[in-house]
């Protein structure tokens, strides 16, 4: 669970789904861009850093702490920066400039088990062709939530969200027989 630091009290929410989750589920901060936010997701009890950017030293003083890093990369220099400072995985981002054809090039250069994650832009629509290019799965956030949106609205979006990436996944499946 990524809560970005853009959201209102990011920290207080890291800090009370950690206690509520513990170790169920992975919770940390998304949007993090600084060795002080790191250190807070740490003090809230966040296991989880998700960056914009490839930052070596953010990755390196977040593995020290024992967290799970995903820093955003975009071009094969800033994955091979990010693997080499230990990063779990990594975040293609923005995917609206990355299509599927570029995913599918980075996977053949940055084969398993380095994990490509396709983010920003990612909807029901485009799913199935990031899954197809070998991304292992994705981050979505504005796809469910905007400021104001009726909890209704965001409830029937994750549900489309959801059906689309398990139709998706079947797909590939039958496929792959």
């Amino acid at each position: 669970m990524e809560i970005t630091l853009n959201s209102p009290e990011p920290y207080q929410s890291i800090q009370q789904l950690s206690q509520h989750f513990g170790a169920e589920r992975l919770v940390g901060a998304g949007t993090v861009t600084t060795l002080d936010q790191v250190h807070r997701v740490k003090q809230a009890g966040g296991r989880l850093v998700v960056s914009p950017h490839t930052d070596v030293e953010l990755i390196r003083v977040a593995k020290a702490e024992n967290m799970v890093v995903v820093p955003g990369c975009f071009s094969p220099t800033e994955i091979l920066m990010a693997i080499r400072a230990g990063a779990d995985a990594v975040k293609l981002f923005p995917a609206e400039m990355m299509p599927p054809v570029a995913v599918k090039a980075l996977r053949a250069v940055f084969p398993r088990p380095i994990e490509l994650f396709t983010t920003g832009g990612i909807n029901a629509n485009n799913m199935t062709e990031y899954l197809k290019s070998g991304t292992d799965g994705f981050g979505i956030g504005s796809s469910f939530y905007k400021p104001g949106k009726p909890l209704s609205e965001i409830e029937k979006d994750v549900t489309s969200m959801v059906m689309a990436f398990q139709l998706a996944q079947d797909s590939l499946k039958i496929k792959k027989q």
